[in-house]
């Protein structure tokens, strides 16, 4: 008969280590290193604690350890579904590796970036998980003096030594570009703005490759001022009072955001797309895949980005401290052509003749 200690009060470990026959240890490991515990062991741990209604006191953990069980994820904006997807993977790596995650949204501001970052600190994250466009060394220098490991997604830092997990931007725009001169375009509208931001840099990078490997095909640089609906309204009104002799026959937008604008202010003033201009976007937006004209766009794989990250972070927080080699993860991308520069028709018949099992031709 397992003898179970007396209880005075809430439930303890000593009573979860008695309930499952474990010693105080394996409990212990069961809550803070569950990757040590093999699966039946662990198993019984976790019964006992839902038998017994066991909570954790995560604060007296933290006081002892100085940090929690706990990773911190500071995302640009949760208004594009790239973020939304990363934190979706983010989550469900770190319930898997036995983390919590805490999320918070900077909304493009570094300084609420930098308020995001200070907060978790304060609560004694794990690491920090950091998905920008730009770097800010004071602002992670701070964090990791104070012990905590940044892990960069959808950023490469130069100048900080951090691990990074990204999206090959310059193969995005690439193949997006070469889509567009695919269907007959010879004069590329690339509609962009914020040329500071690493991925905007590296996919202007790969529309120039593009369209290198295409005699006969020009860039026309659109600038849209901000990467937002309003640029691209700007934009979309600027390409259609252009001269036709003048105007670009293909619209290439850096972001779905700007390639949506552009395609409601061409419809707007009269032209057609994609019959008078195909149009493509370059971070497939969820937004932007339905509408009165679904829009082509490139897969970034955020949830894959998310999952990555949390896995950089965890292996780091586990090597011995000085021995930790960093390291950039570098993900693919695939084009999904729509209505936007396919047509109707042809758009229908893609979709139909998509396969799941194939990676390049992806379910809309």
């Amino acid at each position: 008969m397992v003898h179970v200690p007396r209880r005075d009060g809430p439930p303890s470990v000593h009573h979860v280590a008695a309930r499952a026959g474990v010693s105080l240890a394996t409990v212990s490991n069961v809550l803070n290193h569950p990757e040590r515990v093999a699966d039946r062991t662990a198993s019984r741990v976790r019964a006992a604690i839902d038998e017994l209604g066991y909570t954790p006191n995560r604060n007296a953990r933290a006081l002892v350890s100085g940090s929690t069980r706990a990773i911190g994820l500071v995302v640009m904006s949760l208004r594009n579904s790239l973020f939304s997807d990363m934190v979706n993977g983010a989550q469900l790596e770190a319930r898997r590796r036995g983390h919590a995650l805490l999320i918070a949204s900077s909304e493009d501001d570094l300084e609420a970036q930098g308020d995001h970052l200070a907060y978790l600190e304060s609560t004694r994250v794990s690491g920090i998980l950091l998905a920008t466009m730009t770097e800010s060394r004071e602002q992670v220098d701070l964090t990791r003096r104070h012990g905590h490991p940044v892990v960069y997604v959808n950023y490469e830092p130069s100048e900080v030594e951090a691990c990074s997990v990204v999206v090959d931007n310059e193969q995005a725009a690439y193949l997006a570009t070469t889509h567009l001169v695919e269907r007959g375009c010879k004069r590329i509208g690339f509609v962009s703005a914020r040329p500071d931001l690493q991925p905007v840099s590296r996919r202007r990078e790969g529309v120039l490759r593009a369209i290198a490997e295409h005699p006969g095909v020009t860039l026309v640089d659109i600038d849209a001022g901000d990467i937002d609906p309003v640029g691209g309204t700007d934009a979309g009104a600027r390409i259609a009072r252009m001269p036709v002799s003048e105007r670009p026959d293909g619209v290439l937008g850096v972001t779905d955001l700007l390639a949506m604008a552009v395609v409601t202010e061409l419809r707007a003033s009269g032209l057609r797309v994609p019959e008078d201009i195909p149009v493509s976007g370059c971070d497939h937006n969820s937004v932007a895949w339905g509408g009165a004209v679904p829009l082509t766009s490139v897969t970034m794989h955020g949830a894959e980005m998310g999952a990555a990250a949390v896995g950089l972070l965890v292996d780091e927080l586990r090597d011995p401290p000085g021995e930790h080699v960093h390291r950039t993860v570098l993900i693919g991308s695939e084009l999904v052509a729509r209505e936007s520069t396919l047509g109707r028709a042809a758009a229908a018949a893609a979709a139909r003749g998509r396969r799941p099992s194939d990676p390049r031709l992806r379910e809309s």
